[in-house]
């Protein structure tokens, strides 16, 4: 999360060039940070550039062949998600999946993030094989929801066992959580995990260096208990409680007098 009105771009571009990813996704970018990072654009040939004025614009760069690609709006209007296929040196595919949801605020409640989240564990454990789910998810790896997401999902933690890696709030050591996150499946083994320098955003960047190992499935089951009936059920639950607020809250702004109104 780059932080829409950082103007700190070079600071970014710098880490993005001393550590190399295969992949690159930026979240809150307008069309000024799609301009600034437009010196990644030689590097990395697939791009899935979906730039927005209004916190909620993704850019992801890429070395790797994309395929299949959706920008969607899951649960709330102009929040889009990413979707793609990701192909591998070796030409296995790759599920990605790139998310930013609403956070929690005073006047909003967690429905709607929970049903994005939950809608994207509903999808991985339909779709199977390799997948990566990767973003701000604005919400902490031991909360409620994000542990009914993995046990839907099936996917890994990498903190799991080596620490929180806390990467928001940048400028407020004493209050930091662990807000961006990356999952994975049982056939990723992990190389690297790291939180890097600050940049200018109220996040640090997250470097994770994966490797796809379909021998390491047996020897990396997840820890989590496998999804009961309970959870399929309040999970879909959740989504439709989701679907209600976002509902209710497009009302609310359609009943409001426009600017300048009688």
């Amino acid at each position: 999360n780059i932080l829409q009105t950082n103007r700190e771009a070079g600071r970014f571009l710098a880490e993005v060039r001393r550590h190399d990813p295969d992949l690159v996704l930026v979240v809150e970018t307008d069309r000024w940070w799609q301009e600034q990072l437009a010196p990644l654009e030689p590097g990395y040939p697939h791009r899935v550039l979906h730039p927005l004025d209004n916190t909620y614009g993704m850019l992801l760069y890429s070395r790797l062949p994309l395929s299949e690609v959706t920008v969607q709006d899951r649960v709330s209007q102009d929040i889009p998600s990413i979707s793609a296929k990701l192909r591998l040196p070796s030409g296995q595919l790759v599920n990605l999946h790139c998310v930013h949801p609403e956070p929690p605020q005073v006047d909003n409640d967690v429905e709607q993030r929970d049903a994005e989240l939950l809608l994207v564990a509903e999808q991985v454990a339909q779709d199977r094989g390799p997948t990566i789910v990767c973003g701000d998810l604005n919400d902490v790896a031991w909360s409620h929801t994000t542990r009914l997401f993995q046990r839907i999902s099936g996917l890994l933690d990498p903190r799991v066992g080596r620490g929180l890696y806390p990467t928001f709030h940048a400028d407020y050591w004493f209050a930091r959580w662990p807000l961006d996150h990356l999952f994975h499946d049982t056939c990723f083994r992990l190389v690297e995990l790291r939180v890097l320098g600050h940049v200018g955003s109220d996040h640090f960047p997250v470097l994770v260096r994966l490797r796809f190992d379909p021998d390491a499935e047996q020897a990396q089951a997840p820890a989590q208990d496998e999804p009961s009936a309970a959870d399929h059920e309040e999970a879909r639950e959740s989504i439709a409680e989701g679907f209600a607020a976002e509902r209710e809250e497009q009302a609310e702004q359609a009943a409001r007098p426009s600017p300048g109104g009688a």
